[in-house]
C-alpha cells in the first residue's frame, strides 16, 4: 500500500528556533492542499526555504500512527497535528526506515537524512511528557532531490 499524505503544512516563519528561555512565538503552522517542492532548497512559502546549500531539513515527515498514540498517552483528544511542526503528516509507513535511503512520492525523489528529533519544546508545544514519549519517532528529516508538488491523498479519520 502506497503511503498516505493526510496533512500538508508550511510555516513562514519559526515558533521556536531562538527562541530558547523565552516563550515560543504565535507563528502557526499554515495547512495547504498542495506543497511546491524545490530540489536542493525546500518547500516554497515553508521557513526552511533556502536556509542553507545542502541543508538536512528541506522537508519534514511525521506519522500519523505516532500523533494518535501521543493523543493517547497525553490524554489530548483534541490536539491537531501540526503542533509538531512538519510539513507532511503520513500513513501506512515507518519513516525511520526511510533514514539514509532515497525515495519517492508522488513523483518527487528526497533522500531521508535523519530523524527529527524531539526537544524540549514539544513538551510545551504538545504536552507534559511528549519531548520523552517522542524519543525515535520524532519523524524524518529530508532533502528534496527533484521538483514537483505534493497533494493530499486521503483524509484523516477523526
Amino acid at each position: 500500500m502506497p503511503v498516505e499524505l493526510l496533512h500538508l503544512y508550511r510555516a513562514p516563519g519559526h515558533s521556536f528556533a531562538g527562541r530558547h528561555g523565552q516563550p515560543p512565538l504565535d507563528i502557526p503552522m499554515v495547512e495547504v492542499d498542495a506543497l511546491e517542492c524545490v530540489a536542493g532548497r525546500g518547500l516554497v512559502g515553508d521557513r526552511y526555504f533556502d536556509r542553507k546549500p545542502d541543508y538536512k531539513g528541506q522537508i519534514t515527515f511525521f506519522a500519523w500512527e505516532t500523533h494518535q498514540d501521543l493523543c493517547r498517552q497525553l490524554n489530548t483528544p483534541d490536539r491537531p497535528p501540526w503542533v509538531y511542526r512538519r510539513n507532511v503528516i503520513t500513513r501506512g509507513v515507518d519513516l525511520n526506515a526511510w533514514i539514509g535511503v532515497e525515495f519517492e512520492i508522488q513523483g518527487v525523489r528526497f533522500a531521508g537524512t535523519e530523524e527529527a528529533r524531539p526537544c524540549y519544546w514539544m513538551n510545551t508545544a504538545v504536552g507534559p511528557g511528549a519531548e520523552d514519549l517522542l524519543q525515535g519517532r520524532g519523524g524524518l528529516r529530508a532533502r528534496i532531490l527533484s521538483p514537483g508538488t505534493l497533494r493530499r491523498t486521503a483524509t484523516a479519520p477523526a
